[in-house]
């Protein structure tokens, strides 16, 4: 991949972690207006019909990707991941369900090595098992998860995920779909999946407040449409493995806005872990020659 290209990737993948570690809180914060079905349905009701409105106005193609994978990632990444991880922060801490469910970059890496036959090299192993040590630490499982089903949620939540990261990537490979295109269809078909959820599941209704109102924009802006894309764009961009582990960001920087906003401070083991986990992050962007895992699906 052009340097220039991996930099622009990089530079998406930074803007995606600070919308992204922020709206964990404002995630958790709409939960005092709303069930967590409902709330995920409309901010990705919304989200899809602003992204179908870009495709029109760039005047691309309405034409849907292929369908069925389309329609798994959208199933997986959208409803899956957003649903489980809306039911488990009922429940769970904002900052605890944001790390479970980033377990996501290490489901990647078995799932793309099962399905894309990309083994990863020495270097990202080191990442891998440094991070692994950095998110224990961080996580404590010792003094317990913080409630079983939070916990439990938050992990199959990741685990969707992967699978929508890794389907992604392959469809871009196999098809000149365009990051627009696939986010704009995959978030319809989620949403859709999440709205019949939130028919059928009993849920309280929506309290339109002020803050319940902003905290739906930025969801559905932000948060579902603008985060989204570029992350599509990242997963196309960007070797699999180096966009999964590099999304580790997101959670220690939520880690940090529930420090400064919500009074969380981090014990001394979980700094300890967030550090290990910086190291890690470096020890995957930075240095290395150009092995086959870094071949983009250009």
């Amino acid at each position: 991949m052009p340097l220039l290209a991996r930099h622009r990737a990089l530079i998406a993948l930074a803007i995606v972690s600070l919308i992204w570690s922020f709206n964990w809180i404002v995630m958790k914060q709409a939960l005092q207006y709303s069930g967590p079905f409902g709330f995920s349905a409309l901010r990705f009701v919304i989200g899809s019909v602003i992204l179908f409105g870009v495709l029109l106005l760039s005047r691309q193609s309405l034409r849907p990707p292929p369908l069925l994978q389309t329609f798994l990632i959208g199933i997986t990444q959208t409803m899956g991941f957003q649903a489980l991880v809306q039911w488990a922060l009922v429940e769970g801490g904002a900052g605890k369900t944001a790390l479970l469910a980033y377990t996501m970059p290490f489901w990647v890496v078995l799932i793309t090595w099962a399905l894309l036959a990309e083994k990863p090299t020495r270097r990202h192993q080191l990442s891998i098992a440094i991070a692994a040590i950095g998110l224990i630490l961080v996580i404590e499982p010792w003094h317990g998860l913080g409630g079983e089903l939070s916990a439990a949620l938050a992990i199959i939540g990741g685990l969707a995920w992967s699978i929508g990261v890794v389907l992604s990537k392959r469809l871009f490979r196999s098809s000149g779909v365009t990051a627009l295109s696939l986010t704009a269809w995959q978030m319809l078909f989620g949403a859709m999946g999440l709205l019949v959820v939130a028919v059928l599941v009993p849920e309280r209704s929506f309290d339109w407040t002020p803050w319940f109102i902003g905290a739906v924009a930025y969801n559905a802006v932000l948060a579902s449409c603008v985060a989204w894309l570029l992350w599509s764009y990242v997963v196309e961009r960007l070797p699999t493995h180096v966009a999964g582990m590099s999304s580790l960001v997101i959670p220690l920087a939520g880690i940090g806005f529930a420090w400064l906003l919500l009074g969380e401070r981090p014990s001394l083991l979980e700094a300890a872990g967030i550090v290990t986990i910086a190291i890690a992050l470096v020890v995957l962007n930075l240095g290395g020659k150009r092995n086959p895992l870094q071949q983009s699906s250009e």
